[in-house]
């Protein structure tokens, strides 16, 4: 989809953005943004604002804190997303959720693929829909292929929790939230997370709120 005639040119909104001091303010959803498939990165962003652009990213994902964040989550609808978790679980939950620890990541122009008919429900949460949990279930392994933020082609197989990031984050890009794949009845606020539904998986929260896995 084509920029509306009266929107600014990207460079000046991430010009913008950059200005400030601090986190970027994260866009919740019910803002179009979120709703739009971003448009492929083709140097709108020169080098040095590239760069400054992914670590005002990563220092806002850090902050939040998440372990992704795509560049329409802070109103710039560009094909960019950067991914990190340092995965500080106990080791039943890294075990079942294969959630291992994922070094910083940018993604660049990312599509993914699913590898083999696998699939893995758990909760999941998105910063663009604060306070809120909700069962989705996934590709278990995806092919990934993206390119970096020197421009050198990605193409890579991720399991696990690292898979479901991937699909997220590139998930934001197509305009699409967790919220549209995930089941409804699951939804949970942080709060019933923490009181009833910290287990890890979701088997019991799918007994007692009526939904199948």
């Amino acid at each position: 989809m084509a920029p509306s005639s009266d929107s600014p040119p990207l460079r000046d909104r991430v010009e913008e953005l950059l200005s400030r001091t601090g986190p970027l303010p994260i866009v919740a959803a019910g803002d179009p943004v979120l709703r739009r498939p971003a448009e492929p990165f083709d140097g709108q962003l020169d080098a040095a604002l590239l760069a400054r652009f992914v670590a005002a990213l990563r220092d806002t994902m850090r902050a939040a804190p998440g372990v992704g964040l795509a560049a329409p989550q802070v109103g710039v609808p560009l094909r960019l997303a950067v991914i990190e978790d340092p995965a500080p679980v106990p080791d039943e939950i890294r075990e079942v959720r294969g959630r291992v620890p994922l070094p910083f990541r940018v993604l660049i122009d990312p599509v993914y693929e699913p590898v083999g008919p696998q699939r893995a429900a758990f909760f999941e949460g998105c910063l663009s829909v604060p306070g809120w949990q909700a069962v989705v279930a996934r590709p278990a392994e995806v092919r990934l292929r993206a390119r970096d933020e020197h421009g050198n082609p990605v193409d890579e197989v991720f399991t696990g929790w690292p898979a479901r990031i991937v699909q997220h984050e590139t998930d934001h890009l197509d305009g699409t939230l967790y919220l549209d794949r995930a089941e409804l009845r699951s939804l949970s606020s942080n709060e019933a997370m923490a009181e009833r539904w910290a287990q890890p998986t979701p088997a019991r929260a799918a007994e007692g709120l009526g939904f199948s896995l």
